[in-house]
C-alpha cells in the first residue's frame, strides 16, 4: 500500500522526537486521523476539549519538556481556536509547531464551507508559516517548522489541506524547482566577541552594589549565575518566568520583581549601582533603577530583544550559559561580599516574616487568599512542576512559594491570558510523567475552561506514571485582579455585573468526573485540605473559599495607586469597609518585625 501524504506526516512527527500531539478531531483533518489509526497512535493522539486547550497543552509540554509542543486542528473555527495559545508561546518564546487542516484545494476561493484565510489568520504570530500544495512539498516545509520554532523560540504553522493530506505522498526529486530537505538539528549555541566580553567585565568590576536580574533564559546557566553572584556579592531578583532559575533559598536570591514582586528585590534594584540582565526582556521599566543610577549589561540570546527597558552599556549578543563562561575568568572577587549577602539574606527573611503575618494574622471572610499560599509553601514537592493562572491567585505564588530543589513553575508572562494553568499541567505531566504536577487557578479562570480540561485529566491520568495533578482553586466569586486594577488604576469601583461571580463548585465537579474533590470554607482546614488533594491517588481539585477584601499590596504602591483606590472606595465601591481594614492591617505587616521595627 502506498504512503499517503498523511502517513508521512506522522512518520515525519516521529523523526523529530515527537511524542505527542495536542489536537481536537475535526473534518478537516480526517485524513490524518485516519493515518494515525493506521499509525496505531504513534505518536499519541491527547484529545482536548477545545482546540485552544491544545495549544496551551502544547506550550506547557514545550515550556516544562524543552521540546517543541505541537497541537492539531481542524480548518476554519478550529483553526481560529488555536490562536491564543499560539500568542502565549510567541510572547513568551517558545517552540510550538500547529498542523491545521484547510478546505480541499478544490473549493478554495469559493467561499465554502470553513474556508478562512489561514495565511491571514496567523501571518502575525507564526515566525514560520506555509500551505502544502503537492506531496513533494511537505518534508522542506515540515522541517523547516521545527527548526524555525527551535530557531527563534516561536510557534510554526503548517497548513494542509484535506484533499492534500490523502494524495500518495512522493518525495522531491532531483530536480528543478524541487526543494530536498534534511531532518537532523544539530545542537548550537551563540557567544559574544571577546571585546565586548571584557567590556562587560570591566563594567561589572567597577560595581560595588550589583543586582542580577533573571529570566526563564538564564535557566540553563544556574551554575553560573550562582558562580557570578558570589563573586560580585550580588544579589539576584527574578523576573516572573525566571522563578525557577535560582533556588529562593540561597541567600542573595530576592525574590520576584515588579508589582506582584518582593520589597527586597525592590530595594535591591533601587540601590543597586550595577545592573546585569540575564535571559529576560522584563518590560516593566518603572522597577529597574532610575536612568542614569546604574550602569548595565544585559545577555540575551536574541538581538531583537537585546538592549530594551534600560539603557544598557554593553549589550552581549549570546547563550546565557556560554557567555557567562567566557565573562567569569575576568570577574574579580569583591571585598565583603559575603557581608553584602548576610544583608540580603536578612532583608528577605523579614519579608517572608512580614508575609507570614499577612497570611497568619490579618483576619478574612472566609479565608485569607494568602493563607492559602502560605499553607501550602512547605508541603510542595521538591520536584513539583507548577503551573499558574493569570489572578489574584499569581500575587499569591510570586510571594509564598518558595522555590527550591528541582521546583519548576511557569505562567502565561506576556500575554498573561486567563485559563492556562490547568492546561500548561496537563502538558507537563505528559512532558514528565514521573513528576507530580499542581496548577494553581483562580474561579474565574476555572470557570472560563479549567472545569472542562478536568475532564482531560480524568481520560489521560493512567497514562502518567505519577498520577498526582493537584488543582488548587481560590474561589472569591469576584474577577479580583480586575477588580483591583480597576481601582488602583482607574479609580474606578467594584462593578459588580462584570466582576462577581457565581458560586460554582470545581470540587463538586471533580466529584462527578470519579476525581478527588475537596472544599474549604474555614481557615482550619486550609493545610488539611492541601494535604488530601497531594495525597490523592489521582487528580485532585481543592478549592478554597477566599475573601476577595484582601488587597494585592505590592511592595512599594506608589502614590497615585493609593489615591486612585482610595478615590475608588469614595465612589461608593461596595467592599470599601473590608477593603480599608484588611489593606491597611497588610501593609502594617510589611514593616513591623514581630513587634520591632526595622533596623537598617
Amino acid at each position: 500500500m502506498s504512503q499517503k501524504v498523511a502517513d508521512h506526516v506522522l512518520t515525519r512527527l516521529r523523526q523529530w522526537d515527537v511524542d505527542v500531539v495536542f489536537g481536537y478531531p475535526g473534518d478537516g483533518i480526517n485524513g490524518l486521523l485516519a493515518a494515525w489509526g493506521r499509525a496505531e497512535n504513534a505518536p499519541r493522539f491527547v484529545q482536548a476539549r477545545h482546540e485552544e486547550m491544545a495549544a496551551f497543552q502544547a506550550v506547557g509540554y514545550a515550556k516544562f519538556g524543552g521540546r517543541a509542543g505541537v497541537c492539531v486542528a481542524t480548518s476554519g473555527p478550529g483553526a481560529i481556536h488555536l490562536l491564543n495559545g499560539l500568542y502565549d508561546a510567541a510572547l513568551d518564546h517558545v517552540p510550538v509547531v500547529a498542523v491545521v487542516g484547510q478546505t480541499s484545494r478544490t473549493a478554495m476561493g469559493g467561499s465554502y464551507q470553513q474556508e478562512v484565510d489561514l495565511h491571514a489568520l496567523f501571518k502575525d504570530v507564526a515566525a514560520y508559516l506555509e500551505t502544502v500544495n503537492v506531496p513533494e512539498q511537505l518534508p522542506n516545509v515540515l522541517d523547516r517548522a521545527f527548526r524555525t520554532a527551535y530557531g527563534r523560540r516561536a510557534p510554526a504553522v503548517v497548513v494542509l489541506p484535506a484533499d492534500v493530506q490523502t494524495l500518495d505522498y512522493s518525495a522531491p526529486e532531483h530536480a528543478f524547482k524541487m526543494v530536498p530537505s534534511s531532518r537532523d538539528l544539530g545542537a548550537w549555541t551563540t557567544e559574544p566577541a571577546d571585546d565586548a566580553v571584557a567590556r562587560a567585565a570591566e563594567v561589572l568590576n567597577a560595581g560595588e552594589k550589583v543586582a542580577v536580574l533573571v529570566g526563564q533564559g538564564a535557566r540553563k546557566a544556574r551554575a553560573e549565575v550562582e558562580e557570578l553572584a558570589e563573586l560580585l556579592g550580588a544579589g539576584v531578583a527574578k523576573a516572573l518566568l525566571g522563578k525557577d532559575v535560582l533556588p529562593d533559598t540561597l541567600p542573595y536570591v530576592t525574590g520576584a520583581i515588579g508589582l506582584l514582586g518582593t520589597r527586597p528585590s525592590h530595594e535591591l534594584i533601587k540601590e543597586c549601582d550595577t545592573l546585569l540582565t540575564i535571559g529576560s526582556s522584563f518590560p516593566y521599566s518603572q522597577f529597574l533603577p532610575e536612568y542614569g543610577q546604574a550602569r548595565g549589561v544585559q545577555i540575551d540570546t536574541d538581538p531583537s530583544l537585546i538592549g530594551m527597558r534600560y539603557p544598557y552599556e554593553v549589550n552581549l549578543v549570546g547563550d546565557a550559559r556560554t557567555t557567562l563562561r567566557k565573562l567569569l575568568p575576568l570577574l574579580r572577587r569583591k571585598d565583603g561580599a559575603q557581608r553584602r549577602h548576610r544583608d540580603l539574606a536578612a532583608r528577605s527573611e523579614r519579608w517572608r516574616q512580614a508575609l507570614a503575618r499577612q497570611a497568619e494574622l490579618v483576619a478574612a471572610d472566609p479565608i485569607n487568599p494568602q493563607y492559602v499560599a502560605h499553607r501550602l509553601d512547605p508541603l510542595l514537592p521538591d520536584d513539583v512542576i507548577l503551573a499558574v493562572d493569570s489572578a489574584s491567585v499569581t500575587n499569591w505564588y510570586a510571594r509564598h512559594v518558595t522555590m527550591r530543589g528541582t521546583m519548576r513553575g511557569s505562567l502565561s508572562g506576556t500575554l498573561a491570558t486567563m485559563g492556562c494553568a490547568v492546561p500548561y499541567a496537563i502538558g507537563a505531566k505528559f512532558a514528565h510523567p514521573d513528576r507530580p504536577a499542581v496548577a494553581l487557578v483562580g474561579d474565574g479562570a476555572m470557570q472560563m475552561n479549567g472545569m472542562s480540561e478536568l475532564i482531560t485529566a480524568a481520560k489521560y491520568q493512567h497514562a502518567w506514571d505519577d498520577p498526582h495533578l493537584v488543582i488548587g482553586v481560590w474561589n472569591n466569586q469576584d474577577l479580583n485582579q480586575v477588580t483591583w486594577e480597576m481601582r488602583a488604576m482607574a479609580g474606578a469601583p467594584q462593578f459588580r455585573p462584570s466582576q462577581e461571580l457565581p458560586d460554582v463548585s470545581s470540587a463538586a465537579f471533580a466529584r462527578s468526573l470519579g476525581l478527588t474533590g475537596v472544599r474549604v470554607e474555614k481557615p482550619e482546614d486550609v493545610e488539611a485540605g492541601w494535604r488530601e488533594a497531594l495525597a490523592a491517588p489521582g487528580p485532585a481539585v481543592v478549592e478554597f473559599l477566599t475573601d476577595p477584601s484582601v488587597p494585592p499590596i505590592p511592595p512599594s504602591a506608589t502614590w497615585e495607586q493609593i489615591e486612585s483606590t482610595a478615590k475608588a472606595l469614595l465612589k461608593g465601591d461596595p467592599e470599601r469597609g473590608d477593603v480599608v481594614k484588611k489593606g491597611l492591617k497588610s501593609k502594617l505587616q510589611q514593616y513591623l518585625t514581630g513587634g520591632d521595627q526595622r533596623k537598617d
